[in-house]
């Protein structure tokens, strides 16, 4: 069996030795006589699971005792709606910066519940970049600052945060989580989806901060009032379990890797290497502001878009899939989560190349 380096943006690569030692789990988990996918998730198999992953992601992260950690379903599309459902209320409106696709759909389903006040966007450049943050517009009474960090599909990243005095900031981290260190302290709430830096689709982490809990809306559902998740521990409904499972082996595989501060020069050599090769070739070329590099999504277009076919195809005969880039910008994207190994990008890289020199 030969593995591919699959760039897909999500669901994306996982460890090799994760997806391995899931292999061997897969029919009895440590003994019990049962698969991960088999138990009951209050039985003292799983609670043993669920307990080890949230520990392990509290001393990647450094979080705060002060922070609530749970495991949802609905990715972060329905964080989309949580978030001004339980947060809100307390002034009626909120700040949200657009810097891209997915700061936009925030926006959409944050109106719903609210007054939104744009404070920054970067609509005008193509969302190639993050607005600097003396020029944002925060008002005096959002509730809450919404931010995205990282823009998947733009490649677009933050390089830093804007000063929001008292404000709590909640961040998409969905395709950042985990690929280099945090403060924590710094934000109000951080949730992600799984699919892309923690585990398989259908696992949605939260992380939150205890004032924030117990403002949810008299009309907010049961299901989505962070209340409700907190006071079960993340288990009023039945989890995700095996997807919960797969983000605490994949917790202990960066654990085994040195920690983010390790996995945060690998994501930068790797990022490094890809750009290079980028910048340094006419042939290929990146919108976005050099200070807002992303180091997990990296989009490229070519010089001749006629020869995106050619070179996908060609990619795919080496072993290098799910390049193309999103529907809606066009070109090639290669997404470099923590599981895309350097050898997958260094590969890249010399197709790149030679590809140029055969095709430009």
């Amino acid at each position: 069996m030969t593995r591919v380096y699959n760039f897909s943006a999500g669901p994306a690569m996982l460890p090799t030795e994760v997806i391995e030692q899931a292999r061997n789990e897969m029919l009895d988990w440590r003994g019990s006589g049962m698969s991960v996918m088999e138990m009951s998730h209050r039985g003292k198999e799983f609670m043993e699971i669920a307990s080890t992953a949230e520990a392990d992601l509290r001393e990647l992260l450094a979080i705060p005792a002060n922070y609530k950690v749970l495991f949802l379903q609905g990715g972060a599309s329905t964080q989309f709606a949580m978030v001004p459902l339980n947060l809100m209320g307390r002034t009626g409106s909120a700040d949200y910066s657009n810097t891209g696709a997915w700061s936009k759909k925030a926006i959409s389903e944050g109106k719903r519940y609210g007054q939104v006040n744009v404070c920054a966007t970067s609509e005008s450049d193509g969302f190639n970049s993050v607005p600097d943050y003396a020029d944002w517009k925060l008002s005096d009474n959002a509730a809450y600052v919404h931010v995205t960090p990282n823009e998947t599909i733009g490649g677009v990243a933050f390089d830093g945060l804007p000063d929001c005095a008292d404000k709590p900031i909640v961040a998409d981290m969905s395709s950042t989580i985990l690929s280099q260190p945090i403060n924590v302290a710094d934000y109000g709430i951080i949730y992600a989806g799984a699919q892309k830096n923690v585990g398989p689709a259908g696992l949605t982490i939260v992380i939150i901060r205890d004032d924030l809990i117990g403002h949810a809306a008299d009309s907010c559902p049961a299901m989505l009032n962070y209340s409700t998740h907190v006071d079960n521990e993340s288990m009023y409904n039945t989890p995700p379990t095996y997807s919960w499972y797969l983000a605490g082996l994949v917790f202990q595989w960066l654990k085994q890797m040195g920690g983010l501060t390790a996995m945060a020069e690998i994501n930068q050599r790797k990022a490094d290497k890809l750009y290079q090769a980028i910048d340094g070739n006419d042939f290929y070329s990146n919108p976005v502001a050099i200070r807002n590099r992303s180091i997990m999504n990296i989009p490229f277009v070519l010089k001749d878009a006629a020869l995106d076919a050619d070179f996908l195809a060609e990619a795919k005969q080496q072993g290098l899939t799910t390049l193309k880039g999103h529907r809606s910008v066009g070109g090639m994207r290669a997404s470099i989560y923590n599981a895309m190994p350097e050898q997958g990008v260094d590969t890249l890289v010399q197709f790149m190349a030679d590809f140029a020199a055969r095709r430009g």
